[in-house]
């Protein structure tokens, strides 16, 4: 009963009083996937237009960077308007944050702000609008599963926002909402125990979280010979990182159903999503996706940069942002018949789990949470050796007061519980691998065996 009144009464008053037109988008996006390419093509055109149109008219950024490049936003090809602007960095948004806004967008600027896959933070703000779009995409890609809005789902997630709001009034709202978050930050045998109860309980319809999490939950229950396959379960959804294809196999296995990956980031926003075919679909009638390589597009079936252009970003415009990325769009169209374009994620976020010696997991974005977090922090990379020693690497932020050793160490404390030697050194730079991505997070150090967990190794 309450997954039938959340879905049809909690969840669309909800987005009613936040004047955000979620469902409204959603049966827009349930009519558009089955379109045709070319169908889509004309759409995104559309609507790239009006994009261009907007940002050129409401944002000093943007109407600067279209006078450098010569561009009329109310030329016939606005596709040919977007090649030949320059891509946008975040070292752009942090220069321009606030040229780049719209401040009289309807309802208002929402903020919200990430870390990235390099450890320093970026700031960036939303519009109701955009809220709508990027709910909708979610929720779609959920009832390509037979998950609809409103059904039980269990988050093993670790936003700081989330873990933190503990009170009567967070765990109603995730009551009425038919919502279970379980902490990716605290994996220690004894919680994964608890996790494991809860789904029992709970029996969701999908299960939401990082691959790395959720695969390490998958053989904790193997290793206690506990079942996850719950009745009503009907999918894992995995984002945040890359899914390896061993996480996969271990998921699939203990789950007994599909695992479907989510592609996105918080500022360049709901990129892609796997289908029940196995292809990963671009949510074409939101983003434009191009794959670019030393500054120019690659052909269709070549990997390069991903860059994305929200074309429902109206408050704050994502055009051609750089997402640090790397993938391919690919030819062809998906057997599941939807004409949304299909892509591969080739190399995307990656995260290693820290170890401490009691046999607790901590998964990496518990440490890289309360160091972004630190004013005059600008990079960092935590790396853990096989020792349990924890060194970390600090650039400081000229722009803020000068953050010191003693300070990084105390804000960090916490997530290592006082059992493994820290060292801080504060450098002038951090630099990238040889692939060109940066990792924040590197660990040496392999999971401690307990006495109770003798016969297996927990990890992944």
């Amino acid at each position: 009963m309450l997954p039938f009144i959340s879905r049809h009464l909690i969840c669309p008053v909800h987005e009613r009083l936040l004047n955000r037109p979620t469902f409204r988008c959603l049966r827009e996006l349930e009519r558009s996937q089955w379109a045709s390419p070319d169908d889509l093509k004309t759409l995104q055109q559309t609507k790239l237009r009006r994009l261009l149109q907007h940002a050129g008219a409401h944002t000093p950024f943007y109407r600067e960077r279209f006078r450098k490049a010569g561009i009329d936003v109310n030329a016939n090809d606005p596709f040919e308007m977007l090649r030949r602007l320059p891509l946008l960095d975040k070292d752009d948004i942090r220069a321009s944050l606030d040229d780049m806004l719209w401040h009289e967008a309807p309802a208002g600027l929402f903020r919200h702000n990430t870390g990235g896959s390099t450890g320093e933070p970026l700031i960036f703000f939303f519009d109701r609008r955009r809220q709508a779009y990027d709910q909708a995409a979610r929720a779609r890609s959920h009832r390509w599963f037979n998950v609809n809005v409103g059904e039980r789902e269990v988050y093993l997630w670790g936003s700081p926002i989330e873990v933190s709001r503990t009170d009567s009034l967070k765990r109603l709202r995730d009551t009425l909402f038919n919502h279970r978050l379980v902490n990716a930050f605290d994996m220690s045998p004894e919680r994964m125990d608890d996790y494991l109860d809860v789904l029992k309980r709970y029996r969701p319809a999908c299960l939401f979280g990082y691959p790395s999490s959720i695969a390490l939950l998958a053989e904790h229950a193997q290793a206690r010979c506990r079942p996850l396959k719950t009745p009503g379960l009907r999918a894992v959804f995995v984002t945040g990182e890359v899914c390896y294809p061993h996480q996969r196999d271990a998921i699939a296995a203990q789950f007994g159903v599909p695992v479907a990956d989510e592609y996105g980031s918080r500022e360049a926003g709901f990129i892609a999503h796997e289908c029940p075919m196995g292809e990963m679909h671009v949510t074409a009638e939101n983003v434009i996706i191009e794959i670019i390589e030393d500054g120019r597009p690659v052909p269709v079936g070549e990997s390069g940069e991903i860059v994305a252009t929200h074309l429902d970003a109206y408050a704050m415009p994502f055009i051609r942002y750089r997402t640090g990325d790397r993938g391919r769009l690919k030819p062809g169209r998906c057997r599941c018949g939807r004409g949304l374009p299909l892509m591969d994620v080739v190399h995307g976020r990656t995260t290693d789990f820290l170890y401490l010696p009691d046999g607790t997991i901590k998964h990496a974005l518990s440490i890289i949470y309360p160091l972004r977090a630190m004013r005059g922090v600008r990079r960092f990379r935590v790396t853990q050796h096989e020792d349990y020693t924890i060194t970390i690497h600090v650039v400081c932020d000229d722009r803020a007061e000068r953050i010191t050793r003693e300070t990084v160490a105390k804000g960090v404390r916490p997530v290592l519980q006082d059992q493994v030697d820290l060292c801080v050194k504060l450098v002038d730079r951090i630099p990238f691998t040889d692939s060109g991505k940066y990792r924040y997070v590197v660990s040496h150090a392999k999971p401690a065996t307990r006495p109770a967990m003798t016969e297996t190794t927990i990890g992944v």
